[in-house]
């Protein structure tokens, strides 16, 4: 039986977690991640308990959270806060979300109806040129 904890260097966890090295020298910068022990020649070891927190990262972003607010997530991971404030914070991101959806359905249906007038025949007049063109008011 292995009773030796997995451990990663920085490529390693970087390749598991499915995110750039950079990724991880950036979320160590903005301290999201701690600070890995080092061996005694130096080289950073990171746990599989890194692993699961860049995991975690790395879903809060894909789930829209900000890096301040992914930081407050985390904060109740490490026993800072109480789920209320988590679901605050979750609250406050469907609000967020609800207006970026609001504002790409009008988008597209500027868009759509700007299409619409299109001729889509090989002519120098381009209705859909022309609105970009037009500053707004």
């Amino acid at each position: 039986m292995n009773t030796k904890k997995r451990e990663y260097s920085r490529g390693a966890l970087a390749k598991a977690a499915s995110v750039n090295i950079e990724t991880v020298r950036f979320y160590e910068q903005k301290g999201l991640m701690p600070n890995p022990p080092r061996t005694t020649a130096g080289y950073r070891r990171y746990s599989q308990a890194h692993l699961e927190r860049l995991i975690f990262i790395k879903r809060a972003k894909e789930l829209g959270f900000q890096l301040e607010e992914t930081g407050k997530l985390l904060s109740m991971i490490d026993g800072e806060i109480d789920c209320s404030t988590v679901q605050d914070i979750a609250l406050a991101n469907i609000e967020l979300i609800n207006a970026k959806i609001a504002d790409l359905t009008q988008i597209r249906d500027s868009l759509k109806e700007t299409a619409s007038k299109c001729t889509g025949e090989h002519t120098p007049e381009c209705a859909l040129i022309e609105r970009l063109l037009t500053p707004v008011v």
